[in-house]
This record gives C-alpha cells, structure tokens and sequence, in this order.
C-alpha cells in the first residue's frame, strides 16, 4: 500500500490560491451597538432605543428598597441613558437579605453609593449618579440642580416630604411618576403620567392596520384591477389563480353596481350574496379542486366591504383640548406651567393630528397607510401592487405635511416627514392615556363598585393595606383597618380584615422574588413611557403574589 507524500510547495501553493478567493470582510453589517441590543431593537426599532438612552431616570429609595433597584437593573440593561439614586439609608444586615445587588463588603456604607456602583457594572454604556454624598444634601437640592429627569420613580414606605416635593416636581415638568410598594406578598404600581399622555405607535396587530380601500378606490387601484381582470374568463389557469384578491373584489364590486343601481352591498345578506358571486367565479378543474386566490377574496369579503367609522380612541384626540394649570399652584409655578401646557398644545404630535383631522374633514377619510397583506399572486404583480398602496401612501402623507406647514406658519417647519408618515399609517391606533379629568371621589366609586360586583376576585384591599402604610409599615392590621375607615368609612371591615393582617405581619419587608418580578413590570411600562410606544397601563397594577393573580384599575 502507497502512503501519501505530502507535497509542501503544493500546499503553499493550494493555502495562496485560498487566501485570494476569500471574500472581502464586509464593513457595512451590524454596529457593535446593534448586535447588543439586537432583540430588543426588534420591538421598538431605533426611534425607540434613542428615546431609551437620552431617559435620565431618578430612584427615589426607600423602605426595603430591593423593587426599586429591581427595576431600574431592568432599566439599566436596556440601555437608559442616565440613572440617579437618591437614598439616605445606609447597609443593614437585613438588606443583605433581600438585595442581591448588595453584599457584606456593603455594611455600613451608602446603600445609594452601593447599589449605583454595582448595578452601572451591568451595562458601562450607563451613566450612573448617587446621592445624598453629605449629610446635609437633600433632595430638593437634587432635583434642582440635576438635568430635569424623563421620569421618577420612588418606592414605599416614603417620607411624606420628599413625596411633596416628587409631585411638585412632576406637575411642573410634566414627568411621569411611577410609585411602587412591595411588602411581603402584596405588591402594587401606579404611573402618574402629569396630564393626557398620546401615543401613535401603539403596535396594533399586523392584520388590524390593513385598510385595503376596495368600496373607495382611487384612480391606479382601479386601473390596476381592470388590467388584470378585463379579460378574466379567457386567462390561462395559472394566470387565473394568481389574480390578487384585491383585483377580484374590485372586478366583482363593479358587476355588483351594474346590477344593483351602483350600490354597494351593504346588509349582511347582501354581502353574503356578494361573496357567493365572488366564489362563482372560481375554476374547479384544477387538481386542488378550487383557487386559493378566489377563496381569498371570499374570505376577506365582509372584513373589507364593511363601513370604517372614525376610531373613538382618535376621535377623543381630534377633540382633546390641553387643560389648564392647576389653581393651588404659586403664581410662578402657574407660570411655569402654563409654559408647559403651551409648549404641549404646540408639539408636533398636536400639530400632526390637527393636521390629520383637517385631511379627513376634507375627504372623509383617514390618509391610506400603505401597508398590503399577503396574498396569491406572481411576484411582480405582488410588487406592482404594494407600490400602488405605497404611492397613495406618501400622497397622503404629503398632503397632511403641507396642511400642517400651512395651516401653522412658523411651528409645522419642525415637523419630521418620517414622524408624519408614521402618524398616517397608525391614525386609527392613536390614543390618549390619563385623558379623563380626575374625579375626586373616583376612589371610592371604584372600591364600592370591586368589593359588590367582584368581591372574590378583586385585589382592591391589597391596594388599600398597602396605602395605608405608605408612610408607616409597622401599623397593626387593626391600625390599617383604621386608616381604611377613615377615608372610606362606608367600607366593610370583614372584607379587608386578611389582606390587612398579612400586610401587617410583612411590616414592611420585601421578598426578593416578588420584588423582582414587580420591578419586571414596573420597567416594562417605563419603557412604553419613554419610547411612547405600545400602551402602557392606566394606572394602577396590583399584584397579589398569594394567588399569582394581577388587576389594573384607574384610581
């Protein structure tokens, strides 16, 4: 048997001739940045994640503390831009418990200092600050002189000052806080986001942003159909099967009209007798017994043949009117405030939407947004079509710039065409969060209402044991149940009397697996807050770790 001789001039040679094939490394792929927030990107794209890091976040720390360093890790390793913790606590033994971000090292020491060393370790790209470094720095000192924070967040049980002073601070600024309390089991959330909160990126589903236009085609949609199906019985099966749904609904739609005095059908009988029409005009004689394109257009026949009222959540924006300034404010916080207000009322989301409401009092409808399902075609009629949809799109789109420009000398210049654009295909998702006026005895209502119609279900004593030791955590349950009576005196004592004694045997002391998911969610609506996408929740979450069971309520 031979044994192969390795030749090493071959080898050089075979090694060069390797090397020169090898492609070029490519330069233009996926930042560093991109590849490290590439999931999460995914969900609210660049415009989201740039809103993410210019968010300058303040930690109010109190209590336990451990939810509200909970969230902001879940903050942090996003991306936030900058984070503040303000917590004049030093490190117990019993911190060590409940706080994985502290550990013996710790004792003693700033549990502010600790907390915002070790958690900027997550994610260098953080900017983090701590506070008070002198026993005499306060936190008003703190609020006056830092950037003025995107949002605030502190936790209970807080002092009844610095409280005073985090809602002065939001009501001037208009800076969303959110308050969390966690103690044993029980656990709860509220967002104060300082007035009407829009949103128009409220990521609706994909099948719900289809607005085909078939009853109210414009002129290239028509002549797009009429070329594809004029001569529809003599095409060839192929041909046939890949007519686009939206072609054999405008062709039948017209025969329709012809028979039936240009009226389009409008019960629900005659949209079934439409849709039998429409199936009529599928051939069988192929081995699948039937066309898939034609069962498409079928099915798709009631969705797209019915009427499209103007959204109640945009027509509450078409109608909203900025609120004026608080009347307990000081004649200069009125003042500030009433800039603040002026400076909303003058934002390009009200300039869009002024604009917006202006195109569909003109038209009687909302600008085309663009986007084309999937359906059986040949691709090039597929992309032929998309342009069509995306061309009317951008029309649409112009036009509502050039009546903002217009109709707003001096403010619509501001305006992004992008943010336009992305305005028009999402209109009928818009919506305002907190747009109600408080009712003052909206609590109370709301209490009577859970503990009558949903008395076994309801977490609402959660939510009242909890504030009852806002400020205190050590009451008794019979010293809750007081605090309870004295704002709700109509209240059943019975009702409330188990989740007051397990509030009371917590006294104040956080679970870290609690705490931790809580702070999970707490982060979770920040982000919808700062990025001002999808819906955050209007207010209050309340989490009952007992029977793993959560209920949002607007208190």
């Amino acid at each position: 048997m031979s044994v192969p001789i390795f030749n090493r001039a071959a080898h050089i040679r075979m090694t060069e001739i390797v090397n020169t094939q090898t492609p070029p490394i490519l330069h233009n792929g996926p930042s560093e940045k991109e590849m490290k927030y590439d999931r999460q990107l995914r969900l609210w794209a660049k415009t989201g994640q740039a809103a993410l890091e210019s968010a300058n976040i303040l930690l109010l720390n109190s209590g336990c503390g451990a939810v509200g360093v909970e969230t902001l890790k879940n903050l942090i390793l996003p991306g936030i831009g900058r984070f503040t913790i303000f917590d004049d606590r030093t490190v117990k033994e019993s911190d060590l418990g409940v706080n994985f971000f502290l550990d013996e090292p710790c004792l003693d020491k700033s549990r502010a200092q600790c907390c915002a060393e070790l958690l900027q370790e997550l994610n260098p790209d953080v900017n983090g600050d701590w506070f008070p470094k002198s026993a005499n720095e306060r936190l008003d000192h703190v609020l006056n002189t830092s950037p003025v924070f995107t949002m605030i967040l502190f936790t209970f049980p807080a002092k009844r000052e610095h409280v005073a002073l985090v809602e002065n601070y939001g009501r001037l600024h208009r800076t969303p806080i959110v308050s969390i309390h966690s103690a044993g089991f029980y656990s709860y959330f509220r967002i104060d986001l300082q007035g009407t909160f829009p949103i128009v990126d409220t990521h609706p589903d994909t099948t719900a942003t289809t607005d085909l236009r078939i009853l109210d085609p414009w002129p290239e949609l028509e002549n797009f159909a009429m070329d594809l199906t004029h001569d529809m019985d003599n095409l060839d099966n192929h041909k046939h099967g890949h007519i686009p749904y939206v072609a054999i609904l405008l062709h039948f739609l017209e025969k329709w009209r012809e028979s039936h005095g240009s009226q389009n059908p409008g019960s629900y009988k005659e949209k079934v007798e439409f849709r039998k029409m429409v199936e009529s005009g599928m051939r069988r004689d192929n081995s699948e017994g039937g066309e898939e394109n034609f069962e498409e257009a079928a099915g798709a026949v009631l969705k797209s043949l019915g009427s499209k009222p103007l959204p109640s959540s945009l027509r509450e924006v078409f109608e909203y009117q900025p609120l004026d300034p608080v009347s307990h404010l000081s004649s200069l916080d009125e003042s500030l405030l009433k800039q603040e207000l002026q400076s909303e009322a003058r934002s390009r989301f009200w300039l869009i939407a002024a604009a917006i409401k202006a195109f569909y009092e003109k038209h009687q409808r909302l600008p085309v947004p663009g986007s084309v399902p999937d359906m059986k075609a040949q691709s090039d009629v597929y992309v032929r079509l998309q342009r069509i949809y995306k061309d009317q799109a951008q029309r649409d789109a112009n036009e509502v710039m050039d009546i903002a420009r217009c109709t707003m000398p001096g403010m619509g210049e501001g305006i992004d065409m992008e943010e336009v654009e992305m305005f028009c295909k999402n209109a009928a998702f818009a919506k305002l969060i907190n747009s109600a006026d408080k009712d003052p005895n909206l609590l109370q209502k709301v209490v009577e209402s859970e503990l009558s119609m949903n008395s076994e279900g309801t977490l609402i004593p959660i939510y009242l044991a909890l504030s009852a030791t806002c400020h205190d955590a050590e009451l008794s349950a019979e010293q809750i149940l007081a605090s309870i009576k004295s704002i709700l005196p109509k209240v059943p004592a019975e009702q409330l009397a188990d989740v007051a004694g397990e509030v009371a045997r917590a006294a104040g002391g956080e679970l870290h697996n609690i705490s931790s998911l809580v702070g999970g969610m707490v982060a979770q609506e920040m982000i919808k807050i700062i990025t001002k996408q999808y819906i955050p929740i209007d207010n209050t979450c309340i989490f009952d770790g007992i029977g793993s069971r959560c209920q949002v309520l607007r208190l």
